[in-house]
């Protein structure tokens, strides 16, 4: 519901968030009005957004391939590249699989990735999995709608055993940032993202490696992982997910900066 009349005029909330840094201050400003339910509501908001918290925590929502993706305080929030990962994931599950694709999520955060591919597949087989209490409780929220199933735990550790050999499509964002790298990122993301959501160790790639070795235990033949990554990483996570028995291919979107590295299980392939 909209805030009428606003405690603020337009201007002056465009001015204060300009006045902290916010590049795309117009913008924001319709949303947080948009978004207030009351008055008091909307200065209080407009008091955290100057404050640094990211707009999504402070909205307690992010835009998603077209979806209303809830966002706790605290929770990583996605990024638009992945939406790049997620029609990747869609064209491929529809050609090998059709809509009853079974499909899992790891590092899931929030839950966007598994919600947007279930909604591009309409009727696809969800599980997704977060080592975050947070994430785990905000995924929780957001596939109910879709019948998804979400697990704590880390990586595959809490996925049923009934799933080996069955994944048509696994999808993963997993924290890639090399750790020194960390104090580099934007205030946003470095002090109020979980710190577990981005580290991915000395070169970025700890957690996709972990990724890619396990993945033929669970993917059906044919089956598809597609792990995002950055674009001067993808010859390692190429290395790691053919090192694993998977055919790799990298595809990007200059666009949106993406760089997605696909492993395709071999139709003869038996994982061991």
């Amino acid at each position: 519901m909209s805030v009428s009349p606003s405690p603020l005029p337009r201007s002056a909330v465009i001015t204060r968030l300009r006045s902290a840094g916010c590049v795309f201050a117009e913008d924001e400003a319709e949303l947080l009005i948009s978004t207030a339910r009351t008055p008091a509501d909307l200065a209080d908001m407009v008091d955290r957004r100057v404050a640094g918290l990211p707009l999504e925590h402070v909205l307690g929502w992010a835009e998603f391939c077209d979806l209303r993706i809830a966002v706790d305080p605290g929770v990583f929030v996605p990024r638009r590249r992945t939406e790049f990962l997620i029609d990747q994931a869609a064209g491929l599950a529809r050609r090998t699989a059709g809509s009853r694709a079974v499909v899992v999520d790891l590092c899931c955060g929030s839950g966007a990735m598994g919600a947007a591919l279930a909604a591009a597949l309409d009727g696809a087989e969800l599980h997704a999995v977060d080592i975050d209490p947070a994430a785990v409780r905000c995924a929780r929220r957001n596939l109910a709608a879709v019948g998804g199933q979400v697990y704590e735990g880390d990586l595959y550790g809490p996925l049923p055993a009934t799933l080996r050999g069955r994944v048509d499509v696994l999808i993963a964002s997993p924290p890639y940032v090399p750790t020194e790298a960390i104090r580099l990122l934007p205030p946003e993301a470095r002090i109020h993202e979980p710190r577990v959501a981005l580290d991915g160790g000395a070169d970025g790639l700890d957690i996709v490696r972990r990724v890619a070795a396990a993945a033929p235990l669970w993917l059906a033949p044919g089956g598809r992982l597609l792990v995002e990554t950055g674009e001067h990483q993808a010859p390692q996570t190429v290395e790691a997910i053919a090192g694993n028995g998977l055919i790799p291919q990298v595809v990007g979107c200059d666009e949106l900066n993406a760089t997605v590295v696909i492993g395709t299980m071999g139709r003869s392939s038996t994982p061991s």
